[in-house]
């Protein structure tokens, strides 16, 4: 199982392009991948996405980093010795589904599964065996990654964007670094344990331990 996660230049999978791909290897952890890249020319920047990554449109479109579709390519290769081809994502059907869209632009041959692990549905339900509910707000699911982190018992070190405007200061997202939190997350949740040893300051609730039957 692979855990993805892309930073992009905006949120339409047709107009806007992936600048920054991270992964790892769920099954050998140590086993990861981050790469940039140059959006396409006609790739549209959104100054929210700027925000979120701390990027400029300029830095976006560095002519000195590799195209996307090179991006894609090198990820492809790196994701051919996973040994399960299947994502692990914070809402898959948008890091499954930008990636798809650029590979068909490009001609590439699609080499993971088309189902995911979806670390929001695992997060809600888990958080339902536990409190007897779902998360909700203003008439919709709350579990988003800060809140699953929270629910995990890890402090969110990222700033938070609604918008474009910034409503927390923190470090930039990072594909790689987002990664390594949500493969924390699935890890606890799943397993009742904790994956990097960078998170051991947090510790893992009691009520995850106590749900997956460990001590």
């Amino acid at each position: 199982m692979i855990v993805v996660d892309i930073e992009t230049s905006g949120l339409d999978f047709n107009r806007c392009g992936i600048w920054q791909i991270g992964a790892i290897d769920f099954n050998n952890p140590n086993n990861t991948f981050l790469e940039d890249a140059r959006i396409d020319d006609e790739d549209s920047f959104q100054d929210g996405a700027g925000k979120v990554s701390g990027k400029t449109e300029e830095e976006m479109r560095d002519a000195n980093k590799q195209p996307q579709k090179q991006l894609l390519e090198h990820f492809f290769s790196w994701f051919e010795s996973a040994k399960i081809k299947n994502f692990i994502c914070e809402n898959p059907q948008f890091d499954w589904s930008f990636i798809s869209i650029k590979a068909i632009k490009y001609g590439l041959r699609i080499p993971y599964h088309h189902r995911c692990f979806d670390l929001y549905s695992i997060a809600s339900l888990k958080y339902f065996q536990i409190n007897n509910q779902f998360l909700i707000k203003d008439s919709h699911s709350d579990l988003s990654l800060p809140n699953t982190l929270k629910f995990c018992g890890i402090e969110d070190p990222r700033r938070k964007v609604e918008g474009n405007e910034v409503l927390k200061e923190g470090k930039p997202h990072n594909a790689l670094e987002d990664c390594k939190l949500e493969a924390e997350c699935f890890s606890r949740l799943v397993y009742g344990k904790g994956l990097f040893p960078e998170y051991a300051e947090f510790p893992v609730p009691d009520y995850l331990k106590k749900k997956t039957g460990l001590k």
